[in-house]
């Protein structure tokens, strides 16, 4: 059952502004293994990791470090989780988190949805 959605829309020359004047921005916001990609990447983990705070009802227990982006070998995205953040997703009941992200014209955005089971739902 689905018991979240979120979206997040980033403009990317606002967002290569903001890392440009402050570079500490990328060890706040990312993980080491996010750090050095592209920032239309970046972008888009960012609005990923936005769109997770909406799909979840709010930030409360989410570290932005404890949420990183991977991909599968096909190149479809995925979160990986620790410490409060997943925490705070199991605490909420949440069993599967999906995420979908693209940039194009200027902008990166990310959707995301959260799931939960239930018990005797038709799979």
């Amino acid at each position: 059952m689905i018991v979240g959605v979120g979206v997040d829309l980033v403009d990317l020359a606002r967002f290569e502004r903001a890392v440009d004047r402050t570079p500490r921005l990328r060890e706040r916001l990312f993980a080491e293994s996010e750090r050095m990609l592209p920032l239309r990447s970046l972008a888009g983990r960012y609005a990923a990791k936005e769109a997770l705070i909406k799909a979840l009802g709010g930030s409360d227990g989410v570290r932005w470090l404890d949420v990183v982006v991977d991909k599968t070998d096909d190149g479809d995205p995925f979160f990986t989780l620790s410490g409060s953040t997943a925490d705070a997703v199991a605490a909420r009941g949440i069993t599967s988190l999906h995420v979908s992200m693209s940039h194009d014209g200027g902008a990166a955005i990310a959707f995301v949805v959260a799931e939960k089971e239930t018990p005797g739902a038709l799979q």
